[in-house]
């Protein structure tokens, strides 16, 4: 399964001074739509879009992860969307109901790619005192998931001869005491179409039980092989930044080209530079048995590497088998091949 990362001008930290459009036009609508349909008709699965509760590098910000990401579901058909959520800080009880939300703007092809604040500067903005990220992401992930279970699938009866819109019995009582908080009460948003969004965390951020998909890393495919099969979750996906050569310039110069504003330090993922036809073979490669069950790809600059990537890329490895287009109406659990979780309270007769 392919996924693209598409927050931003790109993966490296200087991307924007390549990007093809003036800072103004590359945070709208507009933009972010463009590039989701791009990616749509390439035949990517999934996008995902970083976030953080302190501003990105560059000159221009960003709106919020999750708005644009229930744009994104509003623009599109088939392609899934997962936002980056700091657990770091965040109101769980809020960051659940809006992922819910989410998940039934798009009708089940919402994702949530989990990840933390550390920096201190993102306790002083919100005028805490600094808290464990991993604690808090632990903490927030199964207070969340829980929270999505306190609505059974068929609370919402709306039934006209009554006047009643749910039945009470079937909401149930979240009563979560964490590390530095405590969550009491059902959600205020319905259950999710696919009753637990797709949890997504870099391999090792939380349990393997809370986790849907462990995004891993490595210098090498075998090293991704040893991450992907370390991991122990349903499904794993390799981190592969990109810098592929385009119709003027190669991968290696544009490295080169941006190195010299800022540097592109190394964050744990695989990196390839080179030819569109060298990443299709690295990627048909992971493939075999033994390896990770998707990649998510981050371009060097969005602008130059997607066109590369939708024309050369993606046909390439659907043809071979390696990749297939979502199918319309597919979930993005569906697509992943996950079960629908059933409820945990309706299982226990109510009780957590």
């Amino acid at each position: 399964m392919l996924a693209l990362e598409i927050d931003g001008d790109g993966a490296h930290p200087a991307a924007w001074r390549r990007a093809a459009h003036p800072p103004s036009q590359r945070i709208g609508p507009r933009r972010v739509r463009q590039v989701a349909e791009i990616a749509e008709r390439a035949g990517f699965t999934l996008v995902t879009l970083d976030d953080d509760l302190l501003p990105p590098d560059g000159p221009a910000g960003r709106i919020g992860a999750v708005e644009r990401a229930a744009f994104i579901a509003a623009s599109t058909s088939v392609l899934s969307v997962a936002p980056v959520v700091s657990t770091t800080y965040s109101e769980p009880f809020h960051v659940s109901s809006q992922l819910a939300s989410l998940d039934h703007i798009a009708v089940g092809r919402a994702g949530w790619v989990v990840s933390t604040s550390p920096q201190p500067e993102a306790a002083a903005a919100w005028g805490r005192p600094t808290a464990d990220p991993v604690q808090e992401a632990v903490d927030a992930a199964r207070v969340v998931r829980a929270l999505w279970d306190s609505w059974e699938d068929d609370a919402a009866i709306r039934d006209v001869a009554t006047g009643r819109y749910l039945d009470r019995d079937r909401l149930h009582y979240v009563d979560f005491t964490g590390a530095t908080y405590t969550v009491k009460g059902p959600a205020i948003v319905p259950r999710p179409p696919q009753g637990q969004l797709v949890v997504l965390a870099p391999h090792g951020l939380l349990p393997a039980d809370e986790v849907d998909v462990a995004l891993v890393g490595g210098d090498d495919v075998a090293a991704l092989r040893r991450a992907a099969v370390a991991a122990s979750t349903p499904r794993t996906f390799a981190e592969i930044e990109v810098a592929l050569d385009t119709s003027t310039v190669d991968g290696a110069d544009r490295v080169e080209d941006l190195g010299r504003h800022a540097p592109w330090r190394s964050s744990g993922r695989l990196r390839y530079t080179g030819s569109a036809g060298g990443l299709v073979t690295l990627l048909r490669e992971l493939d075999r048995q033994g390896g990770p069950d998707g990649v998510r790809l981050h371009p060097l600059v969005l602008d130059e590497d997607l066109p590369v990537l939708s024309q050369y890329v993606v046909p390439a490895l659907i043809n071979a088998g390696v990749a297939a287009r979502p199918v319309p109406g597919a979930s993005l659990r569906q697509s992943l091949r996950l079960h629908r979780p059933k409820n945990r309270f309706a299982l226990s007769g109510g009780t957590a």
